[in-house]
Parts: structure tokens; sequence; C-alpha cells
């Protein structure tokens, strides 16, 4: 798993290569932990190259979701593979989370 991220303003995307499992997911967790991530409004994250998602990789983003949401932080996931949107719409996380397609909806959803 890759995990990289690019900052513009007040948005921070972050872009996951890989699979997201078990050993990675710490990885993932101590990015989003990162107390500087904080101070962005707009957490973005472009899931063009993940793969797979595990039940911890998951976890992860459902562990920071009350906080960013409690901190009014908009977290926002795009181009999701459709085997791993799939993962989310079974487990009812769509209803929790924003997907949409495209980075530009993203931005557009993020500055509502």
């Amino acid at each position: 798993m890759k995990i990289t991220h690019e900052i513009n303003d007040n948005t921070i995307t972050i872009s996951l290569d890989g699979e997201l499992d078990a050993s990675s997911s710490v990885l993932l967790d101590e990015e989003l932990s990162n107390p500087s991530i904080m101070k962005y409004n707009k957490i973005l994250v472009d899931c063009a190259k993940l793969n797979y998602i595990s039940s911890a990789g998951l976890g992860v983003f459902i562990s920071h979701l009350q906080r960013f949401e409690d901190s009014q932080i908009k977290l926002i996931f795009y181009n999701m593979q459709e085997k791993v949107k799939n993962v989310f719409e079974i487990l009812g996380l769509d209803l929790l989370m924003t997907i949409v397609s495209t980075q530009e909806e993203a931005m557009s959803v993020a500055n509502e």
C-alpha cells in the first residue's frame, strides 16, 4: 500500500494505491491520526488505485468518522473501483460516508 497526499489550501487529498489490509491499515491510521490533519476542512480520498479493502481498512475510516464530523471536516471518497464500492454498499457505509465518482464532484460536495 502506498499512501500519498496533496495539500491545496484547506483541503488534503489522500491517494491510496494498492491493498488496504490489516498491515497497511496501520499506515492509514497513522496518517489520519496525525494532529495536523485536523487543520483541513476537507479530506478527499482518491481510491482510483485502491484495489482491495479489508475490514481493518474500513475500520480505520469508521474510527475517525465521528472525530471529523465533530470538527466539521468533510470526508469524501472518489474514483472508487466498483468492487471496493460494493464493499461499502453491502455494509451500508455508503449511507454514512460521502462517495462520489470524480474529483470534480468531490470538490463540489466539499464546497457545499
